[in-house]
């Protein structure tokens, strides 16, 4: 009889043993590629890598559990290297270990961990290393952050992590304090922490710290309490960045367009090339700008370039008038005066020249120092005497004397006159190659014309003496009489002579 589809049959124990043994012969064999995939959640000391050279962009080392994001070498123009932390989902660096120097992309070039995190290369041994940490562990966790782990009495400690050294981008739930810094890619712009303010800087110069752009807490929930300790911000995963000082209720609040709402992707901030502070959530299949600290693009801290203008509303134009902006993109005197050149350089002085124009303002004037002064050409004055000076803006309204003490970057263009500007400026080497190369083209061209009209004076001299050889023997055939110049030598009357002379033989 058979038996019910839903009744339960019992195997004898003789039955079941050889499954068992298939069962742990499978697990047997699978269990090392089991330890395998694991292990790329976590590198122990002595490990070691070299770059793939066949590998075009990124060569992942470590992952986290979530699979979102990797650690790994960075290939930077296909030549050089630089250790990552990448968004998988995008391919977007989040951390770079060596953003300022970069090593080869070498087969010599090793990355390996021996309780601190290295690059050594060839030429200079230690390229960067994490310090002298003495690490048994390096993970990464599902929040990016890359950590070398001490397992002293079986309780595991932080040593060291990339969280504490951010490059130009902060994740979300990550902290950023007093001490960091957070720096653009191409190194101009920084934000930094004060008081209870999030400051942007630009750096014009070797020496200048110029702050274009503040953020000071508004305090509404909580104070900020002198003694208290500093402040840090964190980028919230509902969509803002709070500033805190001491506990969890935030001394301010800067929300972003996705304030209180659930995102299911990434939440960053990035400080852009640009200098703008923006916020980006990935959602699945590109970047959203969630927040932008500059709206404006004027507002940027050099938006047209060394002597721009930007305008409201018209974009960018020069200082000089004469250089067309959007056929070059740059304007002249662009790199022509470097840090200090006016001071360190007697010869510079003596090719600068002034450039003067009207309705124009600085930028970010409210973050700039300034003199009052009685009148524009005090301002000027002050100006000329200091070598550290490259311009000045002048106030005719306030009597604000605003000087420049960094090479000449955009300035705003203001439809109001009494606003004057007072710049240095001198040729670029471009410029005196082109006109050193005129005079010599000018000093060929003239000893060209010299001898052209030598050789066809020393030519008209020579017609000249021959005319004269030949009237002189017409006279004597002719009895004389000269019938025209010798330039109607082929005229009839010549011819008639001639012939004439012939006959009467």
């Amino acid at each position: 009889m058979e038996s019910p589809f839903n009744s339960v049959i019992r195997p004898r124990p003789t039955q079941l043993l050889p499954q068992l043994l298939i069962i742990s012969f499978l697990i047997t064999l699978t269990w090392p590629c089991i330890e395998a995939a694991a292990a790329t959640q976590e590198l122990l000391k002595g490990f070691e890598a070299t770059p793939n050279p066949s590998v075009s962009s990124f060569q992942s080392l470590l992952e986290d559990s979530s699979g979102k994001f990797s650690f790994g070498l960075l290939r930077v123009n296909s030549t050089e290297l630089a250790l990552a932390v990448l968004h998988v989902p995008s391919n977007e660096p989040l951390w770079l270990a060596n953003p300022k120097t970069l090593a080869r992309w070498s087969d010599r070039t090793r990355v390996f961990f021996n309780g601190s995190l290295v690059i050594s290369d060839p030429r200079s041994r230690v390229f960067w290393s994490t310090g002298s940490t003495q690490g048994d562990k390096l993970v990464l966790l599902n929040n990016s952050n890359l950590q070398i782990l001490g397992n002293s009495n079986n309780d595991p400690t932080v040593l060291w992590q990339s969280f504490d050294f951010p490059t130009n981008t902060l994740v979300e739930t990550q902290n950023f304090t007093s001490t960091m810094s957070l720096i653009s890619s191409n190194g101009l712009y920084s934000m930094r922490l004060g008081r209870d303010f999030i400051g942007l800087y630009a750096k014009f110069d070797s020496d200048s710290d110029q702050m274009y752009w503040k953020h000071k807490a508004l305090q509404a929930k909580a104070p900020v309490i002198d003694g208290n300790g500093p402040v840090h911000i964190r980028v919230e995963p509902d969509g803002w960045l709070g500033m805190y000082q001491n506990g969890t209720t935030p001394v301010d609040v800067e929300s972003f367009n996705s304030f209180q709402r659930p995102l299911d992707g990434l939440l960053i901030v990035r400080l852009e090339p640009d200098g703008n502070l923006k916020a980006y959530y990935w959602a699945g299949s590109s970047w959203v700008v969630d927040y932008q600290a500059i709206r404006e693009t004027c507002e940027l801290p050099n938006p047209c370039g060394p002597y721009g203008l930007c305008t409201s509303g018209s974009g960018c134009s020069c200082l000089d008038n004469n250089t067309d902006f959007s056929s070059s993109g740059h304007c002249a005197g662009s790199g022509s005066l470097f840090s200090n050149d006016l001071c360190t350089d007697p010869n510079a002085r003596k090719e600068v020249k002034v450039l003067r124009k009207q309705g124009v303002e600085v930028p970010f004037k409210e973050l700039m120092s300034y003199e009052t002064m009685s009148s524009l050409e005090e301002c000027e004055d002050s100006c000329e005497k200091n070598c550290s000076c490259y311009g000045a803006v002048y106030n005719n309204a306030s009597g604000f004397c605003y000087i420049l003490d960094y090479p000449i970057q955009t300035l705003l263009g203001v439809d109001d006159d009494s606003k004057v500007g007072y710049f240095k400026m001198r040729e670029s080497a471009k410029k005196k190659k082109m006109d050193a190369g005129l005079g010599v083209g000018i000093g060929l061209l003239g000893g060209a014309i010299v001898f052209l009209i030598a050789a066809i004076g020393f030519g008209s001299y020579k017609i000249w003496r021959s005319q004269r050889g030949v009237n002189r023997i017409l006279e004597e055939e002719a009895g004389g009489v000269i019938s025209g110049p010798y330039k109607d030598l082929g005229s009839a009357s010549f011819r008639s002579i001639e012939m004439c002379s012939g006959s009467n033989r």
